[in-house]
This record gives C-alpha cells, structure tokens and sequence, in this order.
C-alpha cells in the first residue's frame, strides 16, 4: 500500500535565531514588556528564559552600569542645577528659575547618559542602523523622565513653600530616584530590548 506520506515535503525548520511572533508588536513600552517575556517562555533557547538565575544575573549587571551611568549623571545634574541656580536663574531674580535650571540641568544629563548607556550599560543591544530610532526614544523616556523628575520639585518649592536651597536638593534627589526607575525599565524593556535586535537580526 502506498505512503500517503510518502510525497509530503518535511515542514521547514525555523531558525534559531527567528522564533518572535508575528504579531509581536514593535513599539509601546508596556506591550513590547509583555511581549518579550511571552517570547522568552515560549522560546527559551535564544537567550535567558525570564525569571531564571541568568535572566536576573543578566539583569543585575545592565542595573549596576545603569547605576555607574546614572550616578556619573546625577553629579552632572546636580552640578549644572546649583551653577545656575546660584547664579542666573535664582528664585530671587527668576520666579520659575528652579524649574528652569531642573529643565536645563536635566537635557545636559540625558546628552551624558545617553553617550554612557549606548556605549556601555546596552552596548550588546544596540543597532548601529537604528542609530536615530534608538535616540529619539531615549530622548522620549529621558523627557518623560524628567516629567516625573519635577513633580516632587514642583510641590515642595510651589505647592508647600519650602523653597530653600537644600529643600529643593533633597526634592531634586527623589525626583531623580522615581525617574530613574521609570528610564531603566523603558531603556531595558523599549529602546534597547533584547528581542527588537534579535528580531532585526
């Protein structure tokens, strides 16, 4: 009896290397998060499975050049903020000057940061032919950052008059620390994934 079979052509093996979906999406923060870990339990070979030993060792290590980098530019910040609000932009010559030199000092650390996470904290993920794309969507979460960076600012020096020197540091500071969060995780799961390199590859 003849093999029905027999004729069939074998099913073309998929490459190791092209396992994402197809209807994986390429942009939004929190789908692309979604995404990747519905891909790495779906296909663990191509690289650390989510939640396992090397996937956190993986992360750890992105998080202490994430925190080199940001501390470098935390100290830029800093720097730049104080320089002017101690001189050309002060409360008392410039009403809105904290905000102001935030704003200022804040675009000097995302040029500093932006140079330092390319070059290092994502080095493995970035794409040298999607140069301009990476950079717009770091200059996106940096803004967006930074957003956040002036709320606590805003409500101790505007909302509940403590305008002092070192009251609109320590806000500075807790800015820094909740915009910070919100940058690593948009740089590690959006501008630099893993999964969009691997895609491209």
């Amino acid at each position: 009896m003849p093999n029905r079979h027999a004729d069939r052509a074998p099913a073309p093996r998929e490459d190791a290397h092209d396992w994402h979906d197809s209807k994986a999406p390429t942009t939004g923060g929190i789908a692309l998060i979604a995404a990747a870990a519905a891909d790495s339990d779906a296909h663990p070979g191509d690289g650390p499975r989510t939640w396992t030993g090397p996937w956190f060792r993986s992360l750890f290590a992105q998080l202490l050049k994430f925190g080199v980098v940001g501390g470098s530019g935390i100290l830029v910040d800093l720097g730049v903020f104080n320089l002017l609000r101690a001189t050309v932009l002060g409360p008392d010559q410039v009403v809105w000057g904290p905000m102001a030199a935030t704003v200022i000092a804040t675009c000097v650390a995302i040029a500093w940061n932006w140079v330092g996470n390319r070059l290092w904290t994502f080095r493995e993920h970035r794409r040298s032919d999607a140069a301009t794309r990476e950079g717009l969507e770091f200059l996106a979460v940096s803004l967006a950052g930074m957003v956040i960076g002036l709320l606590p600012l805003w409500l101790t020096h505007y909302g509940l008059g403590m305008t002092s020197a070192w009251a609109d540091n320590i806000s500075k500071m807790v800015g820094i620390g909740l915009g910070s969060v919100f940058r690593f995780a948009l740089y590690r799961w959006w501008v630099y994934a893993p999964h969009r390199a691997a895609a491209k590859a």
